[in-house]
């Protein structure tokens, strides 16, 4: 049986942004990966300004529908499984205005009505390894943050018969992940690559501030996954998402080929295991025995 991993995001795009090259990586190992979009990604404005006419028009008319033909697209050139969880996206409400998440969307809720919803996929699918975003969500979005309370809601409940018993046969998903790959040792080492290599590389100073931007951000990772050959999927990933990644987005400020050579992994953070594990690891997998060996 194949090994599966099951990546729980707030909108479409996100798994595009976080993880996508891990994701090639495991379907060409052969495994099965699904990642469940938590949200529509609705409350989105285009931030594409070279994006055509006829794709703002549309976009414009239809945010919800453009978005999905994206994810499609996304899908396909990561090759991965995915599932619309089906709530609508809370938007990033201007709390200095004092704006508030509006009622009825993702963030507001309440956490045992959508916890059940994903328990449910977590039963059908039956994952091995969960990744996620971690208690502030990556960055404070309400989504992202409720992003996070779902899946570890689901990851233990899941697991308990007696919770949710009408969402099938309890499931034990083995590891618990949060993605780190925006990690301040990243930022750094390509920033000091760039410089020795290119001096006078006008990104410097954008690197530069991102490095300072993270510099007070603790390195949680502790498994670092080598992806480098599925950085042009992660990329085609990303710019199928084109009413929100311009062509000229930071996501491709640094050359592939010498980001394969400084840092050639998507990195996570372990935060719970059912199984024996040794850090740092590889593979999201590591640990994991097979179903062969474990019913053996």
């Amino acid at each position: 049986m194949p090994r599966r991993l099951l990546a729980v995001h707030a909108h479409p795009d996100d798994e595009s942004s976080k993880g996508a090259a891990t994701a090639a990586k495991y379907v060409a190992d052969g495994a099965e990966v699904l990642v469940v979009s938590c949200t529509g990604g609705e409350a989105g404005d285009i931030l594409n300004e070279q994006l055509s006419d006829a794709s703002k028009a549309r976009a414009h008319r239809d945010m919800a529908g453009f978005r999905r033909t994206e994810m499609a697209a996304a899908q396909a050139a990561l090759g991965i499984d995915h599932l619309w969880l089906g709530y609508h996206d809370s938007g990033l409400p201007d709390t200095e205005q004092g704006e508030t998440v509006r009622p009825g969307t993702f963030a507001t809720v309440p956490l045992e009505y959508s916890t059940e919803a994903l328990v449910r996929v977590v039963r059908r699918f039956r994952p091995h390894v969960l990744v996620t975003y971690d208690e502030n969500g990556g960055y404070p979005h309400p989504d992202h943050i409720r992003t996070h309370e779902v899946s570890v809601a689901a990851w233990r409940d899941a697991a308990d018969p007696e919770k949710y018993p009408e969402a099938g046969p309890a499931w034990s998903v083995s590891k618990l992940y949060y993605e780190r790959t925006m990690n301040p040792r990243r930022f750094t080492a390509f920033h000091e690559a760039l410089r020795e290599r290119d001096p006078e590389n006008p990104l410097l100073e954008q690197l530069g501030e991102w490095v300072e931007r993270f510099a007070d951000r603790p390195d949680l990772a502790t498994t670092h996954v080598d992806v480098h050959e599925y950085f042009e999927a992660r990329d085609a990933a990303l710019r199928a998402h084109a009413s929100q990644v311009p062509p000229d987005s930071p996501f491709f400020y640094w050359p592939n080929d010498l980001l394969a050579e400084v840092w050639p992994t998507e990195d996570y953070q372990l935060v719970e295991a059912r199984v024996p594990t040794e850090l740092p690891e590889s593979d999201l997998f590591a640990g994991i025995p097979s179903e062969e060996d474990a019913h053996a």
